[in-house]
């Protein structure tokens, strides 16, 4: 279970007081968005940690002992609180109780840049434990509906679609697509499709294809006879993940391909479009 999970299903049993990051100015440990649920006698998630996050924690409790304050209140991050950023924060504290767990479920949900998995093999299982720990929202997609666990994290849908490249065109805009299921001849028709739909949308943030340079070179000349000029084809990242990992281990790959996400403009999370 996720810390957005951890934090709503505590939330179901007891009221907290949800802090969230309105907006910073300068240098500041998170940016808009991040958050903490305080309980009475726990903390959820972060907002970056240090004193800012201890004050903001007494605020809270506060405000879980009956007191009425501001909803927004200004953080500067200088002598005055011991921290060396120097910036500004704006937190926005919310009392919230059984009745807001829908809503902060859609608000997290929003959130969440998107992510689209073709393949459900080794890796394909190794990536979504990996993603299933960080802010995104990720579909699952394979030709075989009898491949997919069943339990899986929160932050992921399982997808059966045969076959399986039809499911390009209903994916989320901006989605990231990792390729990798279990035959060649599904990656390619994928890699095709997702090609076709940023013709006409160019709305995919990114698009990763595992395997390696070779395969990368066949894939490459038989979507030219296709009709994908270079041009085109320059969009697909293969080898997938980030460079320098040499292990070809599932949660080796996995880890790789999750440090690539993160890396990306979505993973401020500003989003590639």
């Amino acid at each position: 279970m996720n810390l957005a999970e951890q934090a709503l299903e505590q939330l179901r049993r007891a009221p907290a007081v949800w802090v969230s990051v309105e907006s910073t100015q300068g240098s500041a440990p998170r940016d808009a968005g991040a958050w903490m649920a305080v309980f009475a006698d726990q903390t959820i998630g972060t907002i970056g940690g240090g004193r800012v996050e201890f004050e903001a924690t007494l605020d809270a409790q506060k405000r879980l002992g009956g007191s009425s304050l501001e909803p927004v209140q200004r953080y500067a991050l200088g002598p005055g609180l011991g921290q060396c950023c120097g910036g500004v924060m704006f937190l926005r504290f919310e009392s919230v109780g059984p009745a807001d767990v829908a809503a902060l479920r859609v608000r997290l949900d929003r959130a969440r840049a998107p992510v689209a998995l073709f393949g459900g093999g080794h890796v394909g299982r190794a990536v979504v434990e990996q993603l299933g720990r960080l802010p995104f929202a990720v579909t699952w997609i394979d030709s075989r509906d009898e491949v997919f666990p069943q339990s899986v994290p929160s932050n992921v849908v399982c997808e059966h679609s045969d076959p399986v490249h039809q499911a390009v065109s209903s994916l989320a805009a901006c989605s990231h697509v990792l390729i990798m299921s279990f035959s060649h001849a599904e990656d390619l028709d994928v890699v095709a499709q997702c090609l076709q739909r940023q013709r006409g949308q160019r709305d995919l943030g990114y698009i990763g294809l595992i395997g390696s340079k070779t395969k990368w070179a066949t894939f490459r000349n038989r979507l030219q006879e296709r009709g994908f000029s270079q041009e085109e084809l320059d969009a697909i990242h293969c080898p997938i993940g980030i460079s320098g990992i040499a292990g070809k281990e599932p949660g080796v790959i996995a880890v790789g391909i999750a440090a690539r996400l993160v890396q990306s403009p979505a993973a401020g999370f500003t989003r590639y479009c």
